[in-house]
């Protein structure tokens, strides 16, 4: 995974999009800096690191219920809202008993 930055320097920003490029037409987990959770298949991206999913879902964490799956189907991600993308491992993913798991959402990112 890698952080993304609005006011990175170019080599940074080239990297990400190397590694976007990579992760183009797969599965992936954006962790946004509002703490919000998206997994989708990452269709595209620009040079400000917007990303567009495809057949994405939010997971909302509580404490007090399992996570909670919220449909969004064809998004976009603005890329300084952007924290981190990972690619997912689907087999690993599919596996995971989401309705189980409870845990705090993740609090915003304060610059």
């Amino acid at each position: 995974s890698c952080v993304a930055s609005a006011h990175a320097p170019n080599t940074q920003l080239a990297a990400m999009a190397a590694m976007l490029e990579s992760y183009v037409d797969k599965v992936v987990h954006v962790v946004t800096n509002d703490g919000r959770n998206i997994v989708g298949l990452l269709k595209g991206f620009d040079q400000t690191t917007n990303v567009i999913l495809d057949e994405c879902h939010e997971r909302v964490f509580s404490t007090d219920a399992g996570v909670e799956q919220v449909v969004l189907g064809l998004y976009i991600v603005r890329g300084d809202n952007i924290a981190v993308v990972g690619e997912v491992d689907e087999e690993a993913d599919e596996a995971l008993e989401l309705t189980a798991i409870m845990a705090e959402p993740l609090k915003p990112v304060v610059h």
